[in-house]
């Protein structure tokens, strides 16, 4: 395993070490384990989509709904602020 699904709602995962292009996020879920094919580099404790998200679907991680993506984040893509909005607390 190199990446934690925090609850089983989310549709991120973090990454534990950095991920590059080809490699596969791989984390373990209530139905087991989870294997996701990387798109692009994703940094060491940040996040990626575990499936494709859609422009203005909410984000979740930590079982709470952390953001809004900005544009259409396909499966084993960086989720950050380049396209997140984040709620900063606020739903």
């Amino acid at each position: 395993m190199n990446s934690i699904l925090i609850h089983e709602t989310d549709n991120v995962a973090t990454a534990i070490f950095e991920l590059r292009t080809g490699d596969t996020g791989r984390f373990a879920s209530k139905r087991g384990p989870v294997r996701v094919g990387i798109v692009e580099t994703i940094p060491q404790y940040h996040k990626f989509a575990i499936r494709d998200i859609g422009k203005g679907e909410r984000v979740c991680k930590y079982g709470e709904v952390i953001g809004e993506a900005l544009a259409d984040i396909p499966g084993g893509a960086h989720v950050h602020v380049h396209n997140l909005a984040s709620f900063g607390g606020r739903k």
